[in-house]
């Protein structure tokens, strides 16, 4: 659960944060997605996706060199 402090009434600037980290969080990702209905096809090619995204990633960041 995300949690997001309001310090002197600054609402917009609290506003802010929390859309920030339920962006960062993939939240809106989720309801996007859940939305409508997905087929299990459409889901299992999505879910593969996403992971080969995974492993690229990491891939690339292990082959970076140290400094």
């Amino acid at each position: 659960m995300s949690e997001v402090k309001v310090y002197d009434d600054q609402i917009e600037k609290a506003l802010k944060i929390l859309k920030r980290k339920l962006a960062q969080d993939g939240t809106f990702k989720e309801i996007k997605r859940r939305r409508f209905y997905e087929k299990p096809s459409v889901k299992k090619k999505r879910k593969r996706q996403e992971a080969a995204k995974r492993r690229a990633k990491a891939s690339k960041k292990s082959r970076r060199p140290v400094e």
